[in-house]
C-alpha cells in the first residue's frame, strides 16, 4: 500500500498533527496540499517539504467553515493536479468551559470548525472522487469521539458527530469507491493540548502537573503522550488501504486511554 502520485489534501496542516501527516504522505510519494487558515504559514510548510526533495507540495488558504473559500481551495487543487484522492479533515480548535459557563458564540465556533469544516470539505471533494471512482476521506476525531471529559462539551459533541458523518459517507460513497474513516488520538502534546493544561488547572482547581499526570495521562497504560508520528501512521493506513473493506471505522490511538 502506498500513496505514490496520490493527491492528498490535509486541512490545518501548516503545523501540528496535520503537518506530521503531510510529511508522512509526501515521504511515500504523495502530492500534498497544505491547506491552512493562514496562507503564509501554509506556503512556508509546503516550501519546506518540497525543499527536502521528498516530493511536491502546494499551499492553499482555507477557512474550513467558509464554503466559498473551501470551494475555491478545492478548485485550485483540481486545476493544479487534476484530481483529489485523499482528504484529511484535520483542522480544529479546543475551547474549555464548564457547561453552564460556555458562551454560545464559542460553542458555535468550535462546532463550525470541526463539523461544518468536515462537511464542507467533504462535499467539495466528493464529486471529484466520484468521477475518479475512488477516494479516501479521513476525519480527525479523538478519544473524545468515544468518551467524555469535564469542560469539553462542545469538543466532545463535535468529535462524536464526526463518527456519524463518516458512516453516512461510507454508505453513500461505497458505490463510487470512496471510503471514510476516523482517527481517534489520545492526548498529543501539540500547542492545542499545551494550551489546555493551564486552562484545565484553573477550571478544575488542581495543579498543571495533576492535569497532565491524572487527567491527560492517568488512564494510559504507560503514562505516555501519543505522538504525531503515531497518528500519521494511522492516517497513512486509512489513506492507502485499497478497498472498501476498511470503511466507516474509527481507530483509537491513545496508549490505552480509551479501549474498545
Amino acid at each position: 500500500m502506498n500513496l505514490k502520485d496520490k493527491v492528498c489534501l490535509i486541512t490545518g496542516s501548516a503545523s501540528g498533527i496535520g503537518h506530521g501527516i503531510a510529511k508522512r504522505y509526501i515521504a511515500d510519494g504523495a502530492l500534498v496540499v497544505i491547506a491552512d487558515l493562514k496562507l503564509d504559514a501554509a506556503q512556508k510548510a509546503a516550501d519546506e517539504l518540497t525543499a527536502k526533495g521528498l516530493g511536491k507540495a502546494i499551499a492553499v488558504e482555507m477557512n474550513v467553515s467558509d464554503e466559498e473559500q473551501v470551494n475555491a481551495g478545492i478548485k485550485k487543487v483540481v486545476d493544479t493536479w487534476g484530481r483529489i484522492d485523499v482528504l484529511v479533515s484535520n483542522a480544529g480548535i479546543q475551547i474549555v468551559h464548564k457547561l453552564e459557563d460556555f458562551p454560545f458564540s464559542e460553542w458555535k465556533k468550535l462546532l463550525s470548525i470541526h463539523l461544518d469544516g468536515a462537511f464542507l470539505t467533504t462535499k467539495a471533494c466528493l464529486p471529484h472522487m466520484y468521477q475518479a471512482g475512488s477516494g479516501a476521506i479521513i476525519f480527525m476525531g479523538s478519544v473524545h469521539s468515544k468518551e467524555a471529559s469535564p469542560l469539553k462539551s462542545a469538543y466532545v459533541t463535535a468529535k462524536h458527530g464526526l463518527l456519524g458523518l463518516a458512516r453516512v459517507i461510507s454508505k453513500e460513497g461505497a458505490a463510487h469507491g470512496v471510503r471514510a474513516n476516523v482517527i481517534c488520538p489520545g492526548f498529543v502534546k501539540t500547542p492545542l493540548v499545551e494550551k489546555q493544561i493551564p486552562e484545565q488547572a484553573k477550571d478544575l482547581g488542581i495543579s498543571e502537573e495533576e492535569v497532565v499526570n491524572k487527567v491527560m495521562l492517568g488512564e494510559t497504560v504507560d503514562q505516555e503522550f501519543t505522538t504525531i508520528e503515531d497518528v500519521a501512521e494511522v492516517a497513512h493506513l486509512f489513506a492507502a488501504f485499497p478497498t472498501n473493506a476498511l470503511t466507516g471505522q474509527s481507530l483509537v490511538v491513545s496508549h490505552g486511554w480509551y479501549m474498545n
